[in-house]
């Protein structure tokens, strides 16, 4: 009997249209044995907490270019909250600012990966600090340094 995989809504928010990153990190972390949905451009941050929780999902990672991550990245926690879903991870990626990103980690947003990251590394990061489901995890949720 194998475990149940890891569950991931890999999201894009708000106006921006530069999908290329966000579905070749989809790819792989469904080539690494997670479940992935991916939701498309444009969805709003209430759009893509309701496809988590409609999708059991374990995790949300977005992509954000736009620069609006500092308002998108909170909303989404701040709607996770009032879900009382904070077990899904949320992590994400874009040109993020150093600064900003470790005010997205103390906020709440489990990690941030800059360009050019790996996709190996993204994958492995999400297989190390998103619990599989069922599977209780010191290291869920908490922010780390990527």
């Amino acid at each position: 009997m194998s475990a149940t995989p890891i569950r991931v809504v890999v999201a894009k928010v708000g106006l921006d249209g530069h999908d290329r990153g966000a579905k070749v990190v989809a790819r792989a972390l469904r080539d690494a044995g997670m479940e992935v949905v991916y939701t498309g451009l444009h969805n709003s941050p209430e759009q893509v907490v309701a496809t988590a929780l409609a999708e059991d999902a374990d995790a949300i990672g977005l992509s954000i270019l736009s620069g609006a991550h500092m308002t998108l990245f909170p909303r989404v926690l701040r709607l996770l909250d009032e879900a009382d879903a904070r077990d899904i991870v949320v992590f994400g990626g874009g040109i993020i600012p150093d600064q900003d990103a470790a005010e997205l980690r103390e906020a709440g947003v489990a990690a941030i990966f800059g360009p050019g990251a790996s996709t190996q590394v993204i994958a492995e990061w999400v297989r190390d600090h998103v619990p599989s489901p069922g599977v209780a995890s010191p290291d869920q949720g908490r922010p780390a340094a990527v």
